[in-house]
């Protein structure tokens, strides 16, 4: 993993490239090298974390046939590809799939990507057509930014490499201001400054440096492979070939020229990975897990499958005071808004296995491919309401009507927020599925009548607008726009900056694109069937551990932060929450602070989330502004 920038303009300082570098040290630290193309208006940059072919011979940018590359990933099957592209004629000199993916892409040009296994965020300058393309993964592993304004074109894997570009400027997007108070974090395409975006998981762009225009295409969608027909084989025969699929997901993440390891919690997704992973071999696989003294607490059920598999586990109990003093951290960490505190637990597990291994594997995806969210199993409920709902008429409707009229109107509570999507139900199924689909991670959305009483932003359209191939089954339309939405935009975000915060590379091996494709088209009750959420992984795991020691609630890292918020971190709020701290263009401060004292009175309720919500924003601004 690494860190990659550059630029398009007619002034080119290779110092200005080196300080982009330099603001980008914690994601390469082994080597970093920026170099200039005068007779392409371009300059790329580079800060590399060795991880494959650790000859210095393997540093970036790497050049061939008129190309150059910046390349931040990893592409597992490059030996694969290699062999097909020596049969063509082509000769290598390295150990490395840098210089494979740019000896693929002279001989297939942009269809090179459709060959990767991996995860992976580019750039190429073809210095002979005077184009500069950008390519990001099928799923969005790999974070890439792009800024365009008056000619100027840059790139870079964090916006703060943007901040030591002279032409960058920091105007707040308000529309992306907007989105993140609505979701928690800033999906794609907006980022949080004017002018500034992120290139979609999927997507390649291409510069052409010579008009200064560019394009955008989709090389892959996960809403291809729902849209087709369920494929008609058995449970046992989909079990079988899941297997296989998994099997060689994993295993290809653990090619690497240094140390492996793997986050173990104790939940189903890592546990398969990992059992699978050491039945496959006879070297004890490293695992990792934190802990808390208090609240919950996966490290026991951790120490238990690590016990069972045999694997070589190291546990680490954090502290309450490492977690409180991350937390003003975090908007270095984030160069955008972001809400989800679960990045706290995240940071600390990864500076617990970079003190052993340099490569880290996270087992995140399986909730959204496999139907794992416990709000699917809400939703199923929900369309067996429907249909009981159907058989109403007269005064039981009225009833119904009044009783839901009464919930949603008591402010901060569960119901208030889902107003919208339970308001839909009582239309049409095509409704209510739209519903979803356009909340894609609804669980996290702030309610709008919340929303409207804090800002002063015009609340935003829905990002996730559905179209006629997403109108399946609910829960199938849930898990599609939560794998490119929230996975892509929060949970994989996450990971990534916090694994990076400590030199790390984490890599995701439910996330292979192959996973999805066949999990996809397989029948929904295969994944999800009598309330019984992730069946055929769920089945395929316990033929590696016993379901005893599996089957208990899902509880992820829960930190106490409302309470730390309201004793030990209060100076935070204090601090950043007040009439003179918050930006009139943006927050109603009067009512803000009326939350705040509600909040602290203990009587948000479920919206609670609103204030760390406006903490991560404040504290951002306050750095990066």
């Amino acid at each position: 993993m690494c860190g990659i920038c550059g630029y398009i303009d007619e002034k080119l300082s290779l110092e200005t490239t080196t300080e982009m570098v330099a603001m980008m040290k914690h994601r390469g630290p082994d080597h970093q090298e920026a170099r200039n193309y005068p007779r392409n208006d371009c300059s790329l940059g580079h800060a590399r974390l060795s991880i494959i072919d650790l000859s210095d011979a393997a540093n970036q940018p790497m050049e061939y046939a008129g190309l150059a590359i910046v390349f931040n990933g990893e592409v597992y099957n490059f030996k694969d590809i290699r062999h097909e592209l020596e049969k063509c004629g082509h000769h290598f000199l390295l150990d490395s799939d840098t210089e494979v993916i740019l000896h693929a892409y002279k001989e297939w040009g942009d269809k090179c990507v459709d060959k990767f296994v991996g995860m992976f965020a580019f750039a190429i300058l073809d210095t002979a057509s005077n184009e500069l393309t950008l390519f990001r993964d099928r799923a969005g592993v790999k974070p890439l930014y792009y800024y365009v304004k008056d000619g100027v074109f840059l790139f870079a894997s964090e916006l703060k490499a943007f901040y030591k570009y002279p032409a960058f400027v920091k105007s707040l997007d308000h529309h992306a201001a907007a989105l993140y108070f609505k979701y928690g974090y800033v999906p794609a395409p907006y980022a949080i400054f004017k002018n500034t975006f992120k290139l979609r998981a999927g997507h390649i762009l291409k510069y052409n440096i010579s008009d200064r225009t560019f394009r955008i295409t989709k090389y892959w969608d996960v809403l291809d492979y729902y849209q087709q027909p369920r494929l008609d084989i058995s449970y046992e025969t989909a079990k079988e070939e899941m297997e296989r699929i998994l099997r060689s997901a994993f295993n290809y993440r653990m090619i690497s020229d240094v140390p492996v390891g793997i986050f173990l919690s104790g939940g189903y997704d890592s546990t398969g990975l990992a059992a699978i992973l050491q039945a496959d071999r006879t070297e004890r696989l490293k695992t990792f897990t934190i802990g808390f003294p208090t609240g919950t607490n996966e490290a026991p059920a951790a120490r238990e499958i690590a016990a069972l598999l045999g694997t070589e586990h190291t546990e680490y109990i954090c502290t309450e005071k490492e977690c409180k003093e991350i937390i003003p951290e975090l908007p270095f960490f984030f160069d955008e808004p972001f809400a989800d505190n679960s990045a706290v637990p995240t940071i600390l597990v990864s500076r617990v296995a970079g003190e052993k291994v340099k490569v880290a594997l996270s087992a995140d995806g399986g909730d959204e491919t496999f139907a794992g969210y416990n709000r699917y199993a809400g939703l199923a409920s929900v369309m067996k309401y429907m249909r009981l709902l159907k058989g109403l008429r007269g005064n039981g409707m009225s009833h119904v009507v009044n009783t839901l009229t009464e919930a949603l109107a008591r402010p901060y509570s569960f119901l208030h927020e889902k107003g919208e999507t339970l308001a839909a139900i009582l239309r049409t199924p095509q409704a209510f599925r739209t519903a979803v689909a356009t909340e894609g991670g609804s669980y996290s959305t702030l309610a709008k009548s919340v929303y409207g009483e804090l800002l002063r932003l015009p609340y935003p359209i829905p990002v996730f607008m559905p179209d006629e191939r997403m109108f399946g089954d609910a829960i199938s339309v849930a898990m599609a726009m939560d794998y490119i939405n929230y996975m892509a935009d929060d949970i994989l975000v996450k990971v990534d900056r916090a694994a990076m915060s400590v030199s790390l590379e984490s890599r995701e091996p439910l996330i292979d694109h192959r996973i999805i494709e066949f999990a996809a088209r397989l029948p929904l009750n295969y994944k999800f069937k009598d309330g019984v959420q992730k069946r055929i992984y769920r089945d395929i795991v316990y033929k590696y551990i016993p379901k005893r020691m599996l089957d208990r609630p899902k509880t992820g890292f829960m930190m106490p932060v409302d309470g730390w918020l309201r004793s030990d971190l209060k100076y935070l709020i204090e601090e950043h929450i007040n009439d003179r701290a918050l930006d009139m263009e943006i927050f109603n401060a009067t009512n803000v602070l009326k939350i705040k004292d509600l909040f602290y009175d203990s009587k948000l309720g479920h919206e609670n989330k609103v204030i760390w919500r406006l903490l991560m924003f404040q504290m951002w601004k306050e750095k990066n502004m």
